[in-house]
């Protein structure tokens, strides 16, 4: 039975599928729903798009900036989770390592299921920035799900 799922989300196309999919499950299984971002300098892109709607560059990105852009993520997510129809939801941003705050916050609410999106950096991308889905899907305690 899953009762409690988190998701992760960066403001990436494969984030929001990943959103999606959590929101489908949670309404399956009247589970609740977590959605989690942690801004960092390397999704800044993504984020800082998903407010303005035009590519800034990651080397404007201060600890504002990220706040800033990590709370509009967080209202975009809510709405896209109430217009699915999920009630039981609940928004979080975190600082530091994304993994860890997610493997964190699972632990602490008994998560069921974490839901991540895949951005598909390759071999190099992720040894240099390392992957947030293969870490958390390495040291969950629960059962893990990458979207594509």
């Amino acid at each position: 039975m899953i009762t409690s799922i988190i998701v992760g989300i960066d403001g990436s196309d494969a984030s929001d599928r990943a959103l999606r999919l959590a929101c489908c499950i949670s309404l399956k299984f009247d589970a609740t729903l977590a959605i989690m971002h942690t801004p960092r300098d390397e999704t800044v892109v993504y984020a800082a798009d998903a407010i303005s709607g035009f590519y800034v560059g990651a080397n404007i990105a201060q600890q504002e900036l990220l706040r800033e852009a990590a709370e509009k993520l967080g209202e975009q997510a809510l709405a896209t989770a109430a217009s699915e129809g999920v009630s039981k939801v609940e928004m979080h941003i975190g600082h530091g390592d994304p993994a860890h705050d997610i493997l964190d916050h699972a632990e602490a609410v008994g998560a069921d299921l974490i839901i991540t999106g895949r951005r598909g950096l390759g071999d190099l991308g992720s040894f240099v920035l390392g992957s947030t889905s293969h870490q958390i899907s390495k040291k969950a305690k629960c059962a893990c799900l990458t979207v594509p």
